[in-house]
């Protein structure tokens, strides 16, 4: 999976998978539900492994017997690409010149696209001889699809990019033969319908399984069938709630060279434990608006929000709590926030934005409690930092729980405004900017 952050805030909120393994078990997982399958001679020779610093290499040849009987391909299985140009891709392999190759390389710290991390997995494959090497990519936009497709794919994709053929596909349009054919028409006709019958089914898999990118880099012709030989792929982690039949056991690894301090572990502990949600990433440790929002589409909006208004650069933290948590966890959320958002006091005011939309079902005074209970055991760090607390909630006995606001602002003497649904939502957002802003 590959994390992006393009432009806005929000894309911090978005999870996405960019792991040949994965992508390759996910397309597999999903090609027996067509009645048409282009993928069937991909599927009848697929075999891959991955390796990592834990694997036994001796146990995992009498696992997958294939690793000692097969030429082999190895590369990194990590959330970067042009791997083939960086000489991480080794092809026509036997398994102990895959062994060397992977001790080499194993934990060495590779700078990729500006960011540095350690190689921490390899995937391992058989070695496909090919001729061809052909290049599709599919990218969701906001109105629809784009679809690219070449003949000259494979590691220089990039020096022959006018070769590149691309189409959109509006959303809610239909991928027929006539809306394809830009992409195929120079190909040889023998292969021609087969390509596109192959294309076609791509799309539909990526629409049915909720991607947002898909590139297969190259895929060849196996005795006339294709056959991806490269693939990742990015999924929308805000369609989980209607895939997780689909998805399976899918995990959303950390975006390369992104590793989680300790407060983000222990909410990611937290938030394996619960039904709940509980999210929360440092963005900026010297930020002076920090977050702690209910729902998720609330969270995105007010970060945004901040980052719209000029003040990115300053926000802290990007964090959401959602599924009615408990207030015990609730409590424990609300501590790291405070904690980070209260750390290395330089006299500067803050501000801490405890907002959310209009809630459904949650009860608001019950999951205040837990933030009360925080804010309280952090009085003195409260008020070292020079925090201004804006709260805005609406939903079932939001009254009292703002009321309990109020009167935690004049027990603890801390700055607390409160808001219900008669505010704007991310009203306060302008008003942390003004406190912050404001001469100290």
């Amino acid at each position: 999976m590959k994390f992006t952050c393009q432009g806005r805030v929000s894309s911090v909120v978005w999870c996405v998978e960019s792991v040949d393994f994965n992508s390759k078990s996910r397309l597999d997982r999903s090609l027996t539900q067509l009645t048409t399958n282009p993928f069937e001679k991909w599927r009848a020779r697929r075999s891959e492994t991955q390796v990592r610093e834990s694997t036994d290499l001796n146990e995992l040849v009498e696992k997958e017997p294939w690793l000692s009987s097969s030429k082999l391909v190895v590369k990194p299985d990590m959330l970067f690409g042009k791997r083939g140009k960086s000489g991480l891709v080794a092809l026509n392999l036997d398994f102990a010149e895959v062994t060397g190759f992977v001790k080499e390389r194993l934990g060495k710290v590779v700078e990729m696209g500006g960011c540095k991390g350690p190689i921490t997995t390899f995937i391992v494959e058989p070695f496909i001889p090919h001729k061809e090497e052909f290049y599709l990519n599919i990218v969701s936009e906001r109105l629809g699809c784009n679809l690219s497709f070449s003949e000259c794919g494979g590691i220089d994709i990039e020096e022959n990019w006018d070769k590149v053929k691309t189409i959109f596909v509006p959303t809610g349009a239909s991928l027929t033969s006539e809306v394809c054919a830009p992409l195929v028409a120079t190909l040889p006709l023998e292969i021609k319908g087969e390509i596109e019958d192959f294309i076609k089914s791509v799309f539909a898999l990526f629409q049915d399984l909720d991607f947002t990118f898909l590139e297969m880099n190259p895929f060849t012709l196996v005795d006339g069938k294709p056959y991806p030989l490269d693939m990742r792929g990015e999924l929308d982690d805000t369609a989980t709630f209607k895939n997780f039949k689909k998805w399976g056991d899918l995990e959303f690894p950390l975006p390369f060279g992104r590793v989680m301090n300790a407060t983000e572990s222990f909410i990611h502990g937290l938030d394996e434990k619960t039904s709940a949600s509980l999210k929360f990433t440092v963005l900026n440790p010297k930020g002076r608006i920090w977050t702690m929002v209910a729902g998720g589409g609330a969270s995105v909006i007010y970060a945004d929000t901040v980052g719209d208004l000029g003040y990115a650069s300053e926000l802290g933290n990007y964090a959401e709590y959602s599924g009615a948590p408990n207030e015990e966890e609730v409590l424990q959320y609300a501590r790291v926030v405070i904690d980070c958002a209260t750390a290395d006091p330089d006299g500067r005011s803050r501000a801490l934005v405890i907002g959310g939309g209009i809630a459904n079902f949650t009860d608001v005074a019950a999951t205040f409690n837990g933030i009360i209970r925080a804010l309280k055991e952090k009085e003195a760090k409260l008020k070292a930092a020079r925090m201004n607390i804006y709260v805005r909630r609406g939903g079932p006995n939001y009254q009292r729980g703002l009321a309990k606001m109020r009167a935690l602002g004049e027990e603890l003497g801390v700055p607390i405004e409160v808001y219900g649904p008669e505010a704007t939502m991310t009203g306060i957002c302008k008003q942390a900017i003004e406190c912050i802003t404001a001469a100290a």
